[in-house]
């Protein structure tokens, strides 16, 4: 009967018989339905983190799932029956999850504690691998479900974090388990048909691509370790009740990646401290024709030479007569933007809809859980053909916002995206999945957000005519633009940018005129701004700075240790211990704010992935350049944090 289910206990789990699940064993009895029931695969499947666990047993069970606790509050059990292909075989699969990363690394307890050596020592000393406490119960409950099992099939992210997640999964369940077979299922998106898709492209795991994360993060935890001790017990001061003892006696973190996010915010700020205005003069022309007012720009835009700009100005002024002496008219577009990656995503976030990266990375993610949008941590900006464009611009005719903008896409013969050059052949750019209309806050700007830039780069550029009238004044160039918009295209749905029309009088060539005012103006260079994060953002991965994943966490680390604030017009300012601490390394002739270290790598970790350097090899020439830097720094230890102890208490 629909809805009715048979305990079986030689397999030791409740399994469903829907309609569906009757109709795949046929005709049989319940004595035929158990000997169905015992030529099953039992498989272990492991997400991230428990929606995306929750969602994959939804789609490939169709409903018909039961859940159990497992002793983690936050990670549950779902069991459900499914036809896995590479198994060739119905399965009963076991679909859980764990929180994140489920090991860690850190030194043995005689090196654990901040007194107990030498930070040099902690370049070289032993490092264990561990389940803390937080993940015990998910420790205990992998390792229990996985007894009853003979395939475990990892469901992590699809990136270099999560591949190596997968693989500390991989390593609790062999200690109870060794000779499991182990499958990997790759996705970006969570709809059923990537779900399907994915369980039928089973493949190995990469263990490369999980050894280069442990490089890095074995690397993070001797160099950060090694110079957060030695940099918070030097500057530590004895506490006599001094205002200034608490920010004295805070922790000075040390980062590979933080210190060079905290140098590009340092060098602007310098850059505009340091910055001296010089004076500048240029001369403009007005004029009126047919009651249209007209600037005209000079060619040389500007002199630092008041005589000199002066002597120009009488020049032109003997003989003010202007003449027309081309006239240029030309077709101009505005390009749409390029499918969207992490690092556009999250400068568009932040500038646009002023949302900080971290905080627009959280949405994302629950988008992305929720099925709503495509894998968001992401290098590739060009769509892949296989991809079904102009289904998921059908999927968004629902909207009052920008459905007929959708449909008009499809009338107008379908989908064609402005691709950009880069791919990380693991995920296809950020774009929607199916229409949501139930999002509120943030997450619903962030949807949006996606969802205009995706429809905006499936649609065609703006189109306009501009003309491009030059004037001359006694050998003086000036010149005048103007432009008038022909097709809006994807401006009618990307409110994000601009395009104005503007009107200018009709010229001939040789027509002559005298303007209604020629005047020389003075003015001044101005400072650069402080970067904004948008910026910041771009600047980290032009050099090499962390990964599309880990951009956002960077500048928030360096926000939480007090190294940079948040201006009210969003602009980010170094505060004293950050000045100190990069002006510091400066001195003594250690540029750590630089990005060549941490760029450097970055390179190596992807050469790990493609097999071209050994984790041994990089891991060991990395923490030898550090431990140079240390050596220096310890050398020189009394300059340096009477540097660091002038700008704290400036």
């Amino acid at each position: 009967m629909l809805g009715k289910f048979i305990q079986t206990r030689n397999i030791g789990v409740r399994i469903f018989l829907n309609w569906q699940e009757k109709q795949s064993f046929g005709n049989f009895t319940c004595l035929h339905v158990k000997r169905k029931l015992s030529d099953m695969v039992n498989v272990l499947n492991v997400a991230e983190k428990n929606s995306v666990a929750k969602n994959v047993a939804q789609i490939l069970g169709r409903g018909a799932i039961q859940t159990r606790e497992t002793g983690s509050v936050y990670n549950k059990l779902y069991e459900f029956r499914v036809y896995v292909p590479s198994l060739q075989n119905q399965c009963l699969m076991k679909m859980t999850s764990v929180s994140g990363h489920l090991l860690s690394f850190d030194f043995g307890p005689e090196h654990r504690k901040w007194t107990s050596c030498n930070p040099q020592e902690l370049f070289s000393s032993p490092i264990v691998r561990f389940v803390p406490e937080t993940g015990m119960k998910i420790k205990k409950c992998l390792q229990r479900e996985i007894r009853n099992c003979s395939v475990l099939i990892i469901w992590t992210d699809c990136d270099r974090e999560g591949e190596n997640i997968g693989f500390e999964i991989i390593d609790v369940c062999r200690e109870v388990k060794p000779n499991l077979k182990i499958l990997r299922a790759h996705f970006s998106e969570i709809t059923g048909p990537a779900i399907n898709r994915a369980l039928n492209t089973l493949t190995e795991p990469n263990k490369k691509v999980s050894d280069a994360v442990d490089v890095r993060q074995k690397l993070d935890l001797r160099i950060g370790a090694a110079f957060t001790r030695f940099l918070t017990m030097g500057l530590q001061v004895p506490n006599n009740n001094n205002n200034n003892s608490d920010k004295n006696n805070q922790i000075i973190s040390y980062g590979s990646c933080q210190f060079p996010t905290l140098g590009f915010v340092v060098e602007r700020w310098k850059q505009r401290e340091e910055f001296v205005p010089q004076p500048f003069w240029y001369i403009t022309v007005e004029s009126v024709k047919d009651g249209i007012s007209c600037s005209w720009n000079w060619k040389r835009q500007r002199l630092f030479d008041e005589r000199s700009c002066i002597a120009i100005l009488s020049k032109i002024s003997e003989h003010p007569t202007a003449k027309v002496t081309k006239i240029n008219s030309k077709q101009k577009s505005k390009y749409r933007p390029y499918a969207m990656d992490t690092v556009t995503f999250e400068r568009l976030a932040s500038s646009k809809l002023r949302i900080n990266a971290k905080r627009a990375m959280m949405c994302a993610e629950k988008l992305y859980t929720s099925g709503y949008i495509s894998y968001p941590r992401t290098e590739t900006n060009k769509f892949p053909p296989e991809i079904k464009l102009n289904d998921l611009v059908t999927a968004q005719q629902s909207s009052s916002e920008w459905g007929q903008f959708a449909n008009r896409i499809i009338q107008n013969g379908g989908a064609t995206p402005r691709n950009g050059n880069k791919s990380d052949q693991a995920h296809p750019p950020i774009h929607p999945t199916k229409y949501a209309s139930n999002l509120n806050g943030d997450e619903k700007k962030i949807y949006e957000l996606i969802v205009r830039h995706f429809l905006a780069c499936c649609d065609k550029d703006a189109q306009g005519f501009e003309v491009t009238v030059q004037i001359e004044i006694n050998e003086e160039i000036f010149t005048l633009k103007g432009l008038q918009i022909k097709e809006r295209n994807y401006l009618e749905v990307y409110i994000y940018e601009k395009w104005y029309d503007k009107e200018i009088p009709q010229f001939v060539e040789n027509e002559m005129f005298v303007p209604n005012d020629i005047d020389m103006k003075k003015s001044e260079t101005t400072a650069p701004e402080l970067l904004t994060e948008a910026q910041l953002i771009a600047l980290m991965e032009k050099h090499g700075i962390g990964t599309d994943a880990t951009h956002a966490d960077h500048i928030e680390k360096i926000k939480e240790r007090g190294y940079i604030m948040v201006t009210p017009t969003r602009h980010l300012m170094p505060k004293g211990l950050g000045i100190g601490l990069v002006e510091a390394y400066d001195d003594i002739g250690f540029e750590m704010s630089k990005p060549y270290l941490r760029a450097a790598l970055e390179k190596d970790l992807v050469q790990i992935c493609e097999g071209t350097k050994t984790p041994e090899h990089v891991l060991k020439t990395h923490i030898n350049e550090y431990e140079k830097v240390y050596k220096e720094s310890h050398k020189q230890k009394n300059r340096l944090f009477e540097l660091v102890r002038t700008k704290i208490n400036s």
